[in-house]
């Protein structure tokens, strides 16, 4: 669409109806932020024709650790995103302009890894590229401005959704659109993981990618299983929110790499690749005997006793909520919560054991809600957000406290975001 066209239709509301499905509110902050992007794309790139595409942060609403041994797990898309306005270009070259982090530039002439971009937005790029290429698809340059309302650091996983994005962005100018939300799922796993350089499953790209809240089942990759979960928290009297610690995940790949490690660690003595493959009664019977006790560490044989049970605790969420049964799932999101404090060890880093904000974070939302709601670790762990659901008339009250624990805006409440992908039509 013709730029100027774009921003005289944004004015005069024809895009609001739209907007009002992806976020959930009232459009109006919508409708400026890509006034503002449509507006310093102009600037910098000059008048053109341009697509809005946008990308959403993920939740985890259970199977926690579980996507990496090609678990199951309960997601959902958030409506804070990814946006942008871009154009393709007649080049080779992509330029994005992203606001607070400055310009991003790589060139596609050359596709490899490149350790120098080990962590950055330009690996990852480069790595969306490749995943197009080895797919026999076609990439191009980009022009584009954007701006993340997904904070960086939080758990919500804006590097899934800067993937996705970019995929998004390719697919769209490139491809016409062909890419399906889990190849766009796929293409930015292998991006984090061999450029960007962190082992990712598949969930938070795929969350992000499908949208809505989904069941998604990995026990056979190249026929990935989506269920979508109609549900609405606030209709059934709870508010679904995050808790941001304000800590960062700086420094703590290595515990984050640990799980996976010692859950193929266990399915090892099975003689599987992934505990997914491992039969769960064989496992548990061999525990039983004493069996794994001298041929594993102690807090591998718990990581996998976590996997089993989380594994199996995730249909049954699902299920509590196409039912509307909150008190069912509640129960679940707090046995799900325990296990990965417990059995998972993902709350404080064994390499960094003076972290204890998010057990600190968990026990205040503990006192606080006192039984009526859930809490538990969210997404990766060690650092970032917990996640809670709390009664919404209790919710005013929890948000001030723990506003004053962690600072202003340190508890948010997360909107479920119908959609994955979205690219601007009238």
């Amino acid at each position: 669409m013709n730029i100027d066209r774009l921003t005289q239709d944004l004015r005069q509301g024809v895009y609001d109806g739209a907007l009002t499905r992806v976020y959930g509110t009232a459009p109006q902050a919508a409708r400026e932020r890509i006034l503002s992007l449509a507006d310093s794309f102009r600037e910098i790139f000059g008048e053109t024709e341009v697509q809005v595409v946008s990308a959403p942060g993920r939740t985890e609403l259970a199977g926690n650790h579980t996507d990496h041994q090609n678990g199951i797990v309960l997601c959902a898309a958030v409506t804070m995103d990814t946006l942008c306005v871009a154009a393709a270009a007649p080049d080779d070259e992509v330029i994005v302009e992203s606001r607070g982090f400055g310009e991003i530039r790589v060139k596609l002439n050359d596709l490899s890894p490149r350790e120098s971009e080990r962590g950055t937005s330009e690996g990852i790029i480069r790595g969306v590229a490749m995943g197009f290429r080895a797919r026999g698809m076609e990439v191009g340059g980009l022009r584009a401005v954007m701006d993340s309302c997904v904070p960086a650091g939080g758990g919500l996983s804006s590097s899934a959704a800067f993937e996705v994005l970019m995929g998004a962005l390719f697919s769209v100018f490139f491809n016409g659109g062909r890419a399906d939300a889990l190849t766009l799922a796929r293409i930015g796993q292998g991006a984090e993981r061999d450029y960007f350089g962190k082992p990712s499953g598949l969930m938070d790209q795929a969350a992000s990618a499908c949208g809505g809240i989904t069941m998604i089942d990995f026990g056979e990759p190249e026929n990935t299983r989506v269920d979508e979960i109609p549900f609405d928290f606030r209709k059934n009297g709870f508010v679904l929110c995050a808790v941001d610690t304000r800590t960062s995940h700086a420094d703590l790949t290595d515990d984050y790499a640990s799980i996976p490690e010692e859950m193929r660690m266990a399915a090892a003595q099975f003689g599987q690749s992934l505990l997914r493959y491992v039969d769960s009664n064989e496992f548990f019977a061999a525990l039983e005997r004493g069996e794994l006790r001298d041929r594993l560490p102690a807090r591998a044989i718990l990581r996998a006793e976590h996997f089993f049970e989380e594994n199996d605790r995730v249909p049954h969420m699902a299920e509590a909520l196409r039912r509307g049964d909150t008190g069912a799932y509640l129960r679940l999101m707090n046995e799900s919560g325990t296990s990965s404090r417990e059995k998972l060890q993902n709350v404080i880093p064994s390499l960094h054991p003076e972290m204890t904000e998010m057990a600190q974070a968990l026990d205040a939302a503990a006192e606080l809600l006192r039984g009526k709601g859930a809490w538990r670790i969210h997404g990766g762990g060690f650092a970032g957000c917990i996640q809670c659901l709390v009664p919404e008339a209790d919710y005013p009250a929890f948000r001030e406290k723990m506003d004053a624990l962690y600072g202003d805006g340190a508890c948010f409440e997360l909107r479920i975001r119908p959609c994955g992908v979205f690219v601007l039509e009238a």
